[in-house]
């Protein structure tokens, strides 16, 4: 069985080493590796559309960043106990037409033994803004370390 450290039970120390590698992964956009991270029978609610297993898990992804251009997410953690995290999180993305949104959300997250995310929780709301409102300009990819994260931006 596959690895993915740090592994349950969290401490506060290894669940922060867990979100900032989510985000890391997700700011990479690059969905065969994102779901690397989620166990082969994961289980999402995203939004209003629910995901089972990896290869649904990559489909959504590929098509979530074909629509949402230029994605920037920053994630933070909320609470942790064994073997679960919640977080909060938002990004800023484009659409086709050019048109900025920050997507503001949380996410509680479930792990197994081999620090696999077995089930994830999301709700999302988007908020169009302007391209002068935007907030995440590293380049795309990981965020730099001496970037605001979201309490320091006051979101």
């Amino acid at each position: 069985m596959e690895h993915r450290p740090p592994l349950p039970p969290f401490t506060l120390e290894t669940a922060i080493a867990k979100v900032r590698a989510a985000e890391d992964g997700w700011n990479s956009r690059d969905p065969a590796r994102v779901v690397l991270a989620y166990s082969e029978d994961t289980w999402w609610r995203n939004r209003a559309e629910f995901v089972r297993g990896r290869a649904q898990a990559q489909a959504f992804l590929e098509r979530k960043w074909q629509r949402e251009q230029d994605y920037r997410l920053i994630k933070e953690i909320w609470a942790h106990s064994d073997n679960r995290i919640a977080v909060r999180f938002a990004y800023e993305w484009h659409d086709d037409a050019g048109q900025w949104y920050r997507s503001y959300g949380n996410e509680n997250w479930e792990f197994n033994e081999f620090g696999l995310m077995t089930r994830r929780h999301a709700s999302i709301n988007d908020a169009p803004i302007k391209a002068a409102e935007r907030k995440f300009f590293w380049p795309l990819g990981r965020r730099p370390d001496e970037h605001a994260g979201l309490s320091e931006l006051g979101f």
